[in-house]
């Protein structure tokens, strides 16, 4: 069976994702995958980023970064439409 690698995010690697989404308007809501739904969020994303600076060099706990990216491919593939 092959390992899967799991990718393990650095401080500044999740700096860097911040000062991405302090520069965006998030809409009021997103549907962010089939399972995740925000209504919130601004909310969302605030409470996601006080996870990811506690948890991002635990790779067993990057639930919090893979939801960041979701939101953040959304948000990019809805300014590619307009």
């Amino acid at each position: 069976m092959k390992k899967i690698e799991k990718k393990v995010y650095t401080v500044e690697e999740v700096d860097e994702l911040k000062k991405w989404f302090d520069n965006q308007t998030l809409p009021q809501s997103m549907q962010i995958n089939s399972s995740a739904y925000s209504p919130d969020l601004k909310d969302t994303v605030a409470m996601l980023f006080e996870q990811a600076y506690i948890c991002c060099n635990n790779p067993k706990m990057q639930g919090c970064l893979l939801l960041l990216e979701n939101i953040k491919k959304n948000l990019e593939e809805k300014k590619g439409i307009e």
